[in-house]
């Protein structure tokens, strides 16, 4: 949305979810933004190409892309972690971002300039027991971004990650004890006093696609309130 009022032309892309991705197309039109609505596995290469090819047929070759595919991981101890947990986590930080900026790249090298933007997470940068799949997948997004920036640098691209805390969204709104959870979270983890807005992201991803961080390369801005000074 963000993005849109700022004047892009914005194609939203869902996997499974056709419901929720038909209301946010419909809030971007509503607020006058010029949005396509596309179904694809990020994770899957055919799928990339194919994104690629409709959203260049329909709105021109992309510039700015922002890598935020996720499933839920689970948040167990290692012995009741199987490899494919890791797999998991590596093919959704790790090859999705891969696909996808390898695919869109060679428009941004043409045109001189580009924006590559990962959504990761703050866990990397502090202790989180019981999730070492989910954060060496996170890991792995940000060893590839950071390494991604020097590479695409001299192009006129820049490649950065907006690292979140806690921003509960739809997923959480439905877990047991979710009112307790956050009040606990944000009165005793956050020095801020408040849990992350889905608003607080979208401002960070603005800026890394904006001209005003045009010096800005490879790097990783975590978004918590202060959690990681903690």
């Amino acid at each position: 949305m963000y993005l849109g009022q700022a004047g892009a032309r914005v194609a939203i892309n869902y996997h499974v979810d056709a419901e929720r991705a038909g209301r946010t197309l419909a809030e971007a039109e509503a607020a006058g933004i010029e949005a396509i609505l596309i179904q694809a596995d990020v994770t899957d290469e055919a799928g990339v190409e194919t994104l690629h090819a409709v959203v260049r047929a329909r709105l021109g070759p992309i510039d700015i892309l922002v890598v935020n595919a996720g499933r839920h991981h689970p948040q167990r101890p290692i012995e009741e972690l199987g490899w494919a947990d890791y797999q998991r986590a590596v093919e959704d930080f790790l090859k999705s971002p891969y696909l996808l900026a390898r695919t869109c790249l060679p428009d941004m090298k043409a045109r001189g300039w580009g924006r590559i933007i990962t959504i990761s997470s703050d866990v990397f940068f502090r202790p989180v027991n019981n999730y070492t799949a989910y954060v060496a997948g996170k890991g792995a997004e940000i060893g590839f971004t950071r390494s991604l920036a020097t590479e695409v640098a001299p192009f006129g691209v820049t490649v950065n990650t907006v690292a979140p805390g806690w921003v509960p969204v739809e997923r959480h709104w439905a877990e047991p004890l979710f009112e307790e959870k956050r009040r606990q979270y944000q009165t005793t983890r956050v020095p801020m006093g408040r849990v992350g807005l889905p608003a607080d992201i979208a401002n960070a991803v603005l800026y890394f696609a904006s001209d005003e961080s045009a010096f800005t390369t490879g790097q990783y801005l975590c978004l918590n309130g202060g959690v990681s000074l903690m």
